[in-house]
């Protein structure tokens, strides 16, 4: 085989002339490119530094541009290895519309199971396809007619070989047919371009020039690293009391999870757990003089009770944590943890390895700052002064709580610890445990964000909380669903105890509904932080995003029996997410127009099924315009009529591409429409 290496080094050792240099110039360039061209393969990311991401039964598009020189047909298919080392049959590519002349072929690809997936495209010259389109051409005029059907008849026995035995009849018969004189020439070349003929002879190809790509990766979860509904929950407000104050346990907060799991949720997950410190503790509101009973901050993590690998004793045993765990898979539900790495000053590593830690002129150990703000109840990690020592540390405890049996971990502040670690201590669990998701907390900037996502977080928090505008939607989601969705899975939470926007404050009710709609719908991971389906709004001050009396310094006790409560609608959007594989994508998200900037419109479509949401934006108003249908995106003819049922009414119109809308915030804000084709 000749390569580029090999024929850089036959110029070298012959001494060859320029005609010689050029010869295997062009020799190594044509290896490198191959026989027939295939560039900008996707999804490819970073130029394959990293795999793809996909999970179980989701649909993944692989595309790839693919031509020759010369007007001779090409095709090509995508060859996929499973983890286990086995070919999968071919996943033929079909070509995309061209828009200009871009020569871009797709083939839909869906892992049946977990692990490390390759993929590569093979590329080849068609000579039956060539001969289809010269014999269309030729023979109606009379051109060529002999040479056309006996080229015809040679390509179509060479099928006849490669097609199935009980294929191989009436490929022949129409071998028969192209060199027999006797018929007219259109008749002649008729059966070989019968369309169920072609099918068949096209499933089993003759192949010329066959090109290989590079060979790349695709990482495939299990489904929930793609498809979850998160509910975050503090324990120590379950069963709680402010007067005198006392914390809830795990056997109360246990209590609360059915209630969780019949909203629809299947995610449970708990900020940090662990015993926290009291020096500078924080009282509430982030008082820096905290009042007897103040509980502190959970991420002040570490006390003279433990640290990272402990439980807060008022929360109870290890024990009884184990036995929150079953109750929640009981019911349904996952747990997953906080994994803060910082500290309280209290906590063990501080006196057994103050090298994890920074030290500062003067001598004493560094607080978190985010100037002007101070944090001195907290002490960030620094990697860089034992990275061994306090990677397997961390790792040790990630053990500790996956034997446990957590296997999500909500990871906080990712941004603000070397990538580097986490690649490490991703890689390094999943050889164990493979099924262990990761959700990175990093409001951060976008390159930091992408970077974690590639590095091997699972999902990610986003910016969704402060995109409200139509037009910030359609940018955005429009990023997250083909600009990084090979790579970055969004989980849209609607508000954390850190985040209360001015969208909420101020919207009422109305605004609860309508985020909670475009969170579920738009994305196919979405979370709340307790207290949303109560409609807890109201800030600490003019201006902040931070709760009045917030949860994150203080016990939290709520009435969950009040009927003021969002808790059906969260349940039937739930249910609608689970009854509706279209709602489980990201990739699949298409947007339609709207004559009124306050209302916004979207579909997605998966095999035959298909959601189309409209909402309402402004919470304060009723808004009305025309909804302006892109029918293909449905899967519709353009003067197509079609049902559409209102999951959220239920009620049922009959739909066109032009369509009026008028939704009032106070009754029901949004359209959760299933599309159906009109029985004719």
């Amino acid at each position: 085989m000749i390569t580029a290496k090999t024929a850089a080094n036959a110029m070298i050792t012959t001494g060859g002339g320029p005609e010689e240099s050029a010869a295997a110039a062009w020799v190594g360039s044509a290896v490198m490119i191959g026989r027939i061209p295939i560039t900008d393969i996707q999804p490819v990311v970073d130029c394959g530094r990293w795999p793809a991401k996909a999970a179980v039964g989701e649909t993944v598009p692989v595309t790839a541009t693919v031509f020759r020189e010369g007007h001779d047909a090409v095709a090509a298919d995508v060859v996929v290895t499973a983890p286990d080392g086995t070919k999968r049959p071919f996943n033929r590519m079909r070509k995309l519309p061209d828009i200009g002349t871009t020569d871009r072929w797709i083939a839909d690809v869906r892992a049946d199971q977990e692990g490390t997936w390759t993929f590569a495209v093979e590329a080849w010259s068609d000579p039956i396809g060539t001969w289809r389109h010269d014999a269309e051409i030729k023979v109606p005029l009379g051109q060529d007619v002999e040479l056309v059907c006996e080229t015809g008849a040679r390509l179509h026995e060479r099928a006849a070989k490669a097609a199935p035995k009980a294929s191989r009849p009436a490929i022949l018969k129409a071998v028969e047919a192209l060199r027999d004189a006797d018929r007219s020439p259109e008749d002649r070349i008729a059966p070989a371009l019968d369309r169920d003929l072609a099918a068949v002879v096209d499933a089993h190809p003759v192949r010329e020039l066959v090109t290989t790509s590079e060979t790349y990766q695709l990482y495939v979860e299990r489904e929930r690293a793609r498809f979850s509904a998160w509910y975050e929950l503090f324990p120590r407000s379950e069963g709680a009391s402010l007067d005198p104050p006392r914390s809830g346990t795990f056997r109360d907060a246990a209590k609360r999870l059915p209630a969780i799991a019949a909203m629809g949720f299947d995610v449970v997950y708990l900020p940090p757990i662990h015993p926290i410190g009291t020096a500078y503790r924080k009282g509430r509101n982030n008082s820096l003089t905290p009042e007897p009973g103040d509980p502190g901050s959970p991420w002040a993590i570490g006390s003279e009770d433990g640290g990272h690998d402990a439980i807060h004793p008022d929360l109870g045993t290890i024990e009884d944590f184990d036995a929150f765990v079953a109750t929640a898979k009981e019911n349904g539900l996952e747990v997953a943890l906080d994994l803060a790495l910082q500290c309280s000053p209290d906590h063990p590593w501080v006196t057994e390895h103050p090298e994890w830690f920074t030290v500062r002129a003067d001598g004493s150990i560094a607080y978190a700052e985010n100037p002007p703000k101070k944090y001195q109840d907290i002490y960030p990690l620094n990697f860089d002064n034992d990275y061994d020592g306090l990677a397997h540390e961390v790792l040790r405890v990630v053990n500790h709580w996956i034997t446990h049996g957590v296997r999500i971990f909500r990871v906080d502040n990712p941004h603000t610890k070397p990538v580097a670690f986490w690649e490490w201590l991703i890689g390094t669990v999943r050889v164990a445990f493979p099924d262990v998701i990761w959700l990175a907390e990093a409001f951060t900037k976008p390159p930091m964000m992408h970077l974690l996502a590639k590095a091997g977080f699972t999902q990610s928090y986003t910016y969704f909380t402060w995109r409200n505008e139509r037009w910030e939607l359609e940018e955005y989601l429009t990023e997250l669903s083909q600009d990084t969705v090979d790579f970055l899975r969004p989980n849209f939470f609607v508000n954390t105890p850190d985040i209360l926007h001015a969208y909420l404050q101020y919207g009422g009710p109305p605004a609860f509904r309508i985020r909670a709609v475009l969170a579920a719908t738009m994305s196919p991971s979405w979370g709340v932080y307790s207290g949303y389906e109560l409609y807890e709004h109201v800030a600490v001050r003019p201006g902040s995003e931070e709760y009045l009396d917030s949860e994150k310094y203080q016990y939290r006790p709520r009435d969950w029996e009040t009927p003021n409560t969002l808790a059906p609608l969260l349940t039937k959007l739930n249910a609608i997410r689970r009854a509706h594989p279209a709602l489980r994508q990201l990739r699949n998200l298409r947007w339609h127009d709207a004559d009124n900037e306050q209302i916004i419109a979207f579909s997605k479509r998966e095999n035959d099924d298909c959601v189309l949401v409209v909402v309402n934006l402004d919470p304060h108003s009723v808004r009305e315009g025309m909804v302006h249908i892109d029918m293909a995106a449905l899967g519709l003819d353009p003067d197509e009529s079609y049902t559409v049922h209102d999951e959220l009414s239920g009620e049922t119109w009959t739909w066109g591409e032009q369509n009026y809308v008028r939704l009032d915030p106070f009754v029901e804000p949004a359209h959760v429409l299933v599309v159906r084709r009109t029985t004719q």
